[in-house]
């Protein structure tokens, strides 16, 4: 006992302070410390403790110990206490009074006093506890209505799991001032109101002059605009000079133009449903569109501010805006990312419903996708489409992703205008000073159904009759600043007659217009660069390269610094570049692509390549990055071109395709003189991705007028490996492909996939570029290329065969990739010098006047599509569509098949030579048996 004999004499704040820092990080107290503090737990939860308990004190057995400890009355009591506020941190969130329209659900146990062992008798006593909520000695009265203002009133806060001791301790500050409540003088309270009536007065008038229109209103959650107003305008005083936001439709024509500046006029243009001006576009609806414009806060400060264009897919802008917000940080502000703030805009149902959340968030923290952190807002409907949200997620809050990365996530009562502000500032705050992601979840209501013509009372009847008894946001506002004396009369009144006066006249020009006009997104960082058409796209472009710029390009990327040891294996490799290079002049695929960076890089392009295992590649070829055996130094040798080189971005990614492919498109959409690519472990990988390609990669330029150049590398070709990863899916893209919208090639040769890479940059436009890679081909003895092919060539999208006489021959094949090599080496076995085998590399667009003049060079009447994959899948389809001459060709192929290949490598193999067989005999066709 006589260890802690001094428990009588010490001042109890102390041990009240340390008792919870304990509580929050037990690790952090010292051993004996937390061994008595593990002790007086365990003495008052067991049931079966040797704590003994008298009028005066209780004794305790301090646990793997014989120490008896008596603990003075006063000194337990404030260990109560001290428990009592943790049980407010951690679950205080649980019992606010956060929800405008609903009762909240209960839990327990509750966070009554009488649950931490205090009493109404308890209630005048001061404790020093009080002390660690900066209000010194205090009444627990006091204490009681301190930890209710800051932690059960109109905001809820959830931090208690975030491991870090001094982003808890910063949290725990900021909470403590003004009770986590605001603190606005008049004319910021009458700014709030002014950004409320605009949103408020907005929506009114479309729902008066566009009656059953879809507009996903806001209403319910008009609190978003001063919200977003604050923001902008705060953040812009830390020094942000750029923004980019996602946000759904829910509130985005109230947000584009409140908060964006985006005209009225151009809105309503929309809602009349107008042609647009330009030929070559077909628009999307009004609620999807991106906008991009500068404005000057009111503290003199300009800012450029972006919303991302959305598809319906709700969360699928959330990467997007992470890639473009990245893009403008490494190209404008490398030495400072805060300076670019990233906003994302969810719906509750969504962000706890749709997966690809949960990428995103797991990429906040890492060196190829960190953004310095996201101010996540939720708009929280608590419906999502007609679901309710007990049917809509397993978890208490929608927000619960937030906490994978130990982000604080502050819940809102979206009635309570100042507290919405608040909270907003508050959660900048701590972007600013820690760099991390931050969640608000914005609790209101959906005035009307999922769209203004839907009816809501058909699945939620009650909470509907809750929500047309409810007042708006503005007027519950109007009505607390009317009681304080900030405003007085018909001061709203004659807010909204202002701005339905300015609406009206915007309204008024609009129908003067017979077109509508879309604003190019992002368009300072396009200047330069054109729309092209299909035409533009199969005319040459200029990618030849200095040899002898090429040669010292190649003496760098060859050579390991000498002072550093490396396994075995890489300087092998690496010595072997050089000499393919500098001795044999045969250059494999990984040496063609290698040097393409090389070359854009030396230009002073940047280039950017993410996706899994890329440093390395999947199959070992590429070795970007290569690693010092002992210290694991990372060493990459396309950084060291010389000073005035582009920056080289290369990252392993995480177990992404969806979160990451969206990144990516993100990234390139903002920087379009940057080579940026996604290269997938398998082609088949990119299935995870599909509503990237659907809506943004395949579309984009179409809805939208976005040009973007992301690069796609998918391993494709059949080894005999199985059914997975054996087919990239070329059929899926290429039935994506229409007019003017992408590339998508299937190349042979280094040189070639040397000129197509640099197309990519020294093109005056930009599309999406889709590439089928090699996996075999890798290291084909025949897979190779000269320098000259290099330096002196161009991208061949047709590779006719110049090792045959035209006349001679009997058989024209068309193929394309890694089958071309089968068929080359069947061709070489069987002496069939009558056969020719011309490569299609480039599936898209098509050179159909090319394709032509090769037939007619041949002119022979035996003319074969060959491919390696089932004829459900493959180009087969493709050339149908884009070739009508097509139909008349003999088809090789593997059967219909729903697997892309046999599981057993012996079957596979049969069928490969089946084909192969049926391509230089066509008596074999065992294709329909």
């Amino acid at each position: 006992m006589d260890k802690f004999s001094f428990l009588n004499a010490a001042h109890t704040a102390y041990f009240a302070e340390l008792y919870d820092q304990y509580l929050q990080f037990p690790d952090s107290v010292e051993p004996s410390w937390r061994a008595f503090f593990q002790g007086f737990d365990f003495g008052l939860d067991s049931a079966e403790s040797v704590m003994v308990e008298t009028h005066e004190s209780l004794k305790l057995t301090i646990p793997g110990t014989n120490n008896v400890v008596e603990i003075p009355d006063n000194l337990q009591k404030e260990f109560q206490v001290v428990e009592l506020i943790n049980g407010y941190r951690t679950r205080g969130h649980l019992f606010t009074k956060t929800n405008p329209v609903r009762n909240r659900r209960t839990y327990t146990p509750t966070i009554d006093k009488e649950n931490f062992g205090l009493t109404d008798a308890d209630l005048d006593t001061e404790f020093a506890a009080g002390k660690i909520l900066g209000i010194g000695n205090a009444p627990l009265r006091k204490i009681l209505k301190h930890l209710q203002n800051i932690y059960c009133e109109s905001i809820g806060v959830e931090y208690m799991y975030i491991r870090k001791p001094e982003e808890i301790k910063w949290i725990q500050e900021k909470l403590n001032v003004n009770e986590n409540g605001p603190q606005f003088g008049v004319d910021e309270k009458k700014h709030i109101l002014k950004k409320l009536n605009e949103a408020v007065s907005f929506e009114n008038f479309l729902h008066t002059k566009y009656v059953g229109q879809k507009r996903f209103s806001l209403e319910g959650g008009e609190s978003l605009i001063p919200a977003l107003d604050a923001l902008i305008e705060k953040a812009a005083e830390y020094g942000v000079k750029q923004f980019v936001m996602g946000m759904a439709h829910r509130g985005r024509l109230n947000v584009l133009t409140n908060i964006f500046g985006k005209s009225a006029k151009d809105i309503f243009s929309e809602f009349d449903g107008k042609d647009y001006e330009m030929r070559v576009f077909d628009g999307d609806v009004k609620y999807h569109l991106g906008w991009t414009s500068d404005r000057t806060t009111d503290n003199g400060n300009r800012i450029n501010i972006n919303i991302a264009p959305n598809p319906s897919h709700l969360e699928t802008v959330g990467p997007v805006v992470e890639g473009i917000t990245r893009a403008k940080q490494d190209h404008h502000y490398p030495d400072d990312f805060s300076k670019v703030l990233p906003i994302v805009v969810h719906g509750d149902a969504a962000i706890a419903g749709q997966g690809v959340v949960y990428e995103v968030i797991q990429m906040a923290q890492l060196d190829g996708y960190k953004t310095n952190g996201t101010v996540h807002i939720v708009v929280n409907n608590q419906v999502g489409f007609t679901t309710n949200y007990l049917d809509a997620r397993s978890s208490t809050y929608c927000t619960d992703v937030g906490k994978v990365t130990l982000s604080p996530v502050l819940h809102v009562n979206a009635d309570d205008a100042e507290a919405v502000v608040h909270a907003t500032l508050f959660a900048l705050d701590f972007r600013m000073k820690f760099k991390r992601d931050v969640f608000i979840d914005l609790l209101g209501y959906r005035k009307y159904g999922h769209n203004e013509g839907d009816e809501p009372r058909f699945t939620q009847p009650k909470l509907y009759k809750a929500i047309a008894a409810h007042e708006n946001v503005r007027d519950i506002y109007a009505a607390k600043l009317k009681s304080e004396g900030v405003i007085e009369g018909d001061y709203v009144s004659e807010l909204e007659k202002n701005y339905k006066a300015t609406l009206e006249e915007k309204l008024e020009d609009s129908r003067k217009e017979d077109k509508t006009v879309i604003t190019p997104f992002m368009e300072n960082e396009w200047k330069g660069f054109n729309l092209a058409l299909r035409e533009e796209m199969l005319e040459a472009v200029d990618t030849k390269y200095s040899r002898e710029k090429l040669d010292k390009i190649a003496e760098v990327i060859t050579k390991l610094p000498e002072d550093k040891k490396f396994i075995r294996k890489i300087q092998r490799l690496i010595n072997d570049r050089n000499a393919m290079y500098f001795e044999r002049n045969s250059l494999d695929w990984a040496m063609g692509e290698l040097l393409a960076y090389g070359t854009l890089l030396e230009e002073g392009h940047d280039v950017r390549i993410s996706g899994q295992d890329v440093e390395r590649g999947t199959f070992s070829h590429r070795h970007a990055v290569t690693k010092v055996e002992d210290s694991e130094e990372e060493v990459v040798l396309l950084e060291k071109l010389g000073e005035n080189q582009g920056k080289f971005h290369i990252y392993n990614s995480l177990l992404s395709e969806y979160g990451v492919v969206g990144f990516d498109y993100g990234y390139a959409m903002a920087n379009p003189n940057t080579l940026t690519i996604w290269e997938a472990q398998f082609g088949d990988f990119s299935n995870g991705a599909q509503i990237m390609l659907d809506q943004y990669i395949s579309a984009a330029e179409d809805k939208w007028k976005l040009q973007n150049g992301l690069t796609m590398l998918l391993p494709h070709g059949y080894e005999g490996q199985g059914a997975e990863h054996s087919s990239a899916r070329m059929e899926r893209y290429l039935q994506l492909c229409a007019k003017d919208n992408m590339f998508v090639a299937d190349c042979t040769t280094p040189a070639n996939f040397f000129h197509l890479l640099r197309r990519q940059l020294k093109a005056s436009y930009r599309k999406p570029l889709v590439v089928f890679t090699p996996k075999s081909l890798l290291r084909h003895p025949k897979a190779v290329s000269t320098i000259e092919e290099l330096t002196d060539g161009t991208f061949q999208e047709i590779i006719d065969d110049a090792s045959v006489t035209p006349k001679e021959v009997k058989t024209l094949v068309f193929c394309t990739g890694k089958f071309y090599y089968d068929l080359l080496q069947a061709r070489e076995d069987k002496g069939r010098n009558d056969v020719a085998l011309v490569r299609l590399e480039q599936l898209f667009p098509l050179n159909n006047d090319k394709i032509k003049e090769i037939i007619a060079k041949y002119d022979c009447e035996d003319v074969v599509w060959a491919q390696e994959e089932p004829r459900n899948m493959g180009a087969w389809n493709h050339l149908l569509m884009h070739l009508d001459f097509a139909r008349n060709f003999r088809v090789a192929s593997r059967r219909f098949y729903a697997s892309p290949a046999a599981g057993s490598a012996t079957r596979d193999k049969k069928r490969q030579n089946e084909v192969i067989e049926y391509v230089f005999d066509k008596t074999q066709d065992n294709m329909n048996k």
